[in-house]
């Protein structure tokens, strides 16, 4: 029996009749200054036992508050909230030693052991030293981390950590499982290996997960789906009930000789399109519901228009309730260069970027093995690869801020190893972690920005309002940078590294713990800053982000295993069990195949 009763089958997995967690009309304010923030508002849900449920919603939703919540870390302001039976705000001790919660940033020790780190957690959770060696034992097993005990914490990659953390959380075993965005920040290998030790969890278990997430493809994959706005509840069901009702509203485009970028804004600025996507050598389409589907009424004056209705899914469901929501102004993003025109370059021969078997050695180990590739004025390259493949570095001797150990590297027509801080000055570089200062306002990092770029006064003038007006910050101008959610972040980070109109824009992992909603306006925006002549390398571990890219390179241990456009990459998974593999399926069988050659040659 669970401790609310529910009874177990014989496979251990709870009564899923049952809420292990119940939310009832919950609201919770917070004061920031003079501001009142409300960001739960009269909310009831509720989470069955013994599946996984997916609390999904743009960024500042309200998913964190609810996770906080639920573990009795905050107390709502109304309403009640029960978690195995047990009223939270009455005892929310008694919860805490009920449940397990991983929070968007866990705590490792990075200076302790893995070991180290387990024993460190079971002393907190009060797990009886008898008990520790078999569950030890079985979450290493479980987490593939048995023979890194002795390893550091902070030595470990981005997904290691992850799970480390995870481990952390089960030492003692939890009956309830919450997980604020576990898999934010690391790559599809990762995030397939947690999915696993999740979902085995519930199997044998009989755990009861409540896991909040960015990645869609992850929702799809939840019992049952919660979907949050503004602190509201606009739906709750299986992940059909949201794709179902988009049966016949979903397309894939087409023209001949139009590129996909150039497609999807022309239809992404059409009325009767709810969302236009690219995907594949397409464009993904959802019609409003009242719109036909009519390939003359969606682009007049095309007359070659290829248009194929698809199988609806989660994300085209999620995406049309949200937009439900916005007002109709802010579903359209118009995104305008502020003058600049396309580069003269574009058509030289010389690259953007061009590398020739370059290294970068830190001791005895290469983090890079003599790399070569080209990027060409215009284009939109990704740089992809699992944690620890070396893109990160290899993104750092690009932007001139570490030097190779070998090798030749020339980025806007400059070597870098003579030319660096000439060449520094015609790139723009947006870091995976929020880089400005968040003791500045919006305006005052906008001006600070430009002021090191070297901009005259009236340049900062023309570019400062130039960027309030295109990502929408006049709202926030004055605003700390640091009390803005992550949306608004990465919009003025985007406008910061554009301050100085760069050839070169060099973006690492740009849209990490940003909502779905937040990603289709930023690579928006991309898209329009390449139509105007700039070169952009990006990485990114959203593998449908990668569909918005001319061409990707794949590394793994410091080299690249393929180089091509994202259709070229797909097809060496390509077979006759897999007619339609996505960029994921591509990227896994490539280090699959890596790794069976290493194997191979040990």
């Amino acid at each position: 029996m669970t401790p609310d009763g529910a009874a177990l089958d014989p496979k251990g997995v709870a009564d899923p009749t049952v809420h292990v967690i119940e939310f009832n009309d919950v609201s919770k304010t917070f004061q920031s200054g003079k501001r009142r923030v409300d960001a739960l508002r009269g909310v009831s849900f509720g989470v069955r036992s013994g599946i996984i449920t997916g609390l999904i919603g743009p960024d500042g939703a309200g998913k964190t508050t609810i996770m906080r919540l639920s573990a009795g870390l905050l107390l709502p302001n109304s309403g009640w909230i029960t978690v195995l039976g047990i009223d939270v705000g009455k005892d929310p001790t008694a919860v805490q030693a009920s449940l397990g919660y991983m929070p968007q940033h866990f705590g490792l020790y990075e200076d302790l052991t893995v070991r180290e780190n387990l024993n460190l957690f079971a002393d907190l959770q009060g797990v009886p030293h008898e008990q520790r060696p078999p569950r030890y034992e079985q979450l290493l097993h479980m987490t593939g981390l048995r023979p890194f005990t002795s390893r550091l914490a902070g030595r470990l990659s981005g997904g290691m950590k992850q799970k480390l953390g995870l481990a952390c959380t089960l030492v003692r075993s939890p009956e309830v499982l919450l997980l604020d965005e576990p898999t934010v920040g690391v790559d599809p290998v990762s995030r397939r290996e947690l999915w696993t030790i999740v979902r085995n969890l519930v199997e044998a278990e009989g755990m009861s997960v409540l896991l909040s997430t960015a990645y869609l493809d992850e929702a799809e994959q939840c019992g049952e789906v919660v979907l949050i706005y503004e602190g509201q509840i606009l739906g709750s069901g299986t992940p059909s009930d949201y794709s179902s009702a988009m049966t016949g509203r979903t397309y894939h485009i087409s023209v001949p000789g139009v590129s996909k970028r150039g497609l999807q804004r022309l239809l992404a600025s059409n009325s009767a399109i709810v969302d236009a996507v690219i995907q594949g050598e397409q464009v993904r389409v959802v019609l409003h519901p009242d719109a036909h589907p009519d390939a003359k009424e969606l682009l007049p004056g095309e007359s070659d228009v290829i248009m194929t209705e698809v199988k609806p899914r989660f994300e085209d469901g999620f995406i049309a309730l949200l937009r439900d929501r916005l007002d109709a102004t802010s579903q359209k993003i118009t995104f305008d260069q502020g003058g600049r025109s396309p580069l003269m370059r574009q058509d030289s021969a010389e690259p953007a970027i061009k590398v020739e078997n370059l290294q970068r050695r830190f001791g005895d180990f290469y983090a890079v093995k003599g790399i070569t590739f080209e990027v060409a004025y215009g284009e939109v390259f990704g740089l992809l690869g699992a944690n620890g493949a070396g893109k990160s570095t290899t993104f750092r001797m690009l932007c001139g801020l570490l030097p190779p150990s070998d090798g030749k590297l020339r980025v806007a027509g400059m070597d870098l190893r003579h030319s660096a801080a000439a060449a520094r000055a015609r790139i723009g570089y947006m870091s995976q972690k929020f880089s400005l200062y968040g003791i500045l306002s919006v305006l005052e990092n906008m001006q600070f920005y430009s002021s090191v770029y070297g901009l005259t006064r009236r340049q900062k003038q023309q570019r400062i309002q130039w960027a309030l007006e295109q990502f929408d910050l006049d709202p926030v101008a004055s605003a700390m940078s640091a009390d803005l959610s992550l949306g608004y972040k990465q919009r003025l980070a985007l406008a910061c590294a554009l301050m100085h109109q760069p050839d070169i824009l060099f973006l690492d992992e740009p849209t990490s713990g940003v909502d779905p909603l937040a990603r289709r306006e930023f690579w928006h925006r991309i898209g329009a800053v390449a139509q105007a002549g700039v070169t952009v390398l990006v990485t990114t571990h959203f593998m449908e982000e990668a569909e918005y890219c001319d061409r990707l390179a794949i590394m793994a241990d410091g080299d690249i295993l393929a180089v091509g456009t994202p259709e070229q990459i797909k097809d060496r998974a390509r077979s006759d069990a897999q007619h339609e593999p996505t960029i994921e399926d591509a990227f896994i069988h490539l280090l699959e195949e890596h790794q069976r050659k290493k194997e191979d040659a040990a």
